[in-house]
């Protein structure tokens, strides 16, 4: 697939990474496969991993091109909102699709997110566990509550005008991602929350896909209680300023 005039790509698809050295090569040949006749580019945002996860990558742009898989790493974790500013930065494409590189977001969505986007005009198209033909695999039955009882939470409080809050496999018209990230405040799990309680806010189009999320294939969970924490407080946050 040939770029654009100018070398712009129609889609930036950002991946941050920490620690994916098992993960990036698959996740990256997945999207290829899925979108064949697609104009994008992936962007590799990593976070000084220590593993070899940038090694793999710049493998990856031998086979597939340093112009569609793009290495933008940073010295040290940094916060997953700076991630996608920082990704965002050195994008070329006029929608930007941000997912995760542990596989627990299937390429095989994207299609629909594309496609949602084109018939509806949205300006953010995220994908959900909590409607038909959406779920969760790998889980066992303690995370699936708390996750569950998370998002009934925030959406008794904040009616958010999006079934999934804390999902973080979207795709946004750039201008958009630039103004929501602009207003977020919020780091980590909770930036996901605020991101999409501010979209609603703001008046912007929000529509779904149902996904099914899975459990990480390789490597370690990153969350934990201090994640869980900074939920509960970023839900009071959210509460009291939007």
């Amino acid at each position: 697939m040939e770029a654009a005039a100018g070398g712009k790509r129609a889609y930036s698809i950002i991946v941050p990474t920490y620690n994916e050295r098992l993960n990036v090569a698959l996740i990256v040949y997945l999207i290829f496969k899925h979108l064949p006749d697609v104009n994008f580019e992936i962007i590799i945002v990593d976070d000084g991993s220590p593993d070899g996860t940038q090694d793999i990558v710049k493998q990856l742009q031998q086979v597939y091109g340093e112009d569609r898989v793009l290495l933008r790493a940073r010295p040290r974790k940094l916060g997953l909102g700076t991630a996608y500013l920082h990704g965002l930065k050195h994008a070329s494409g006029e929608f930007v699709i941000i997912m995760d590189a542990d596989l627990s977001h299937h390429p095989k969505y994207l299609p629909s997110f594309i496609r949602k986007q084109k018939e509806t005009g949205a300006d953010v198209v995220t994908g959900t566990r909590y409607v038909k033909n959406g779920g969760v695999h790998g889980w066992n039955l303690m995370r699936k509550l708390t996750s569950r009882g998370a998002n009934v939470l925030a959406q008794t409080l904040l009616q958010p005008g999006a079934s999934d809050l804390t999902g973080s496999f979207r795709l946004y018209k750039r201008d958009v991602l630039e103004d929501l990230i602009s207003s977020c405040v919020s780091k980590g799990y909770v930036f996901q929350m605020e991101m999409i309680v501010r979209a609603t806010r703001k008046g912007y189009h929000i529509e779904e896909v149902p996904i099914t999320f899975v459990d990480r294939v390789f490597g370690i969970s990153k969350l934990g209680g201090s994640e869980i924490v900074e939920y509960l407080k970023g839900l009071v946050y959210l509460l009291l300023t939007t």
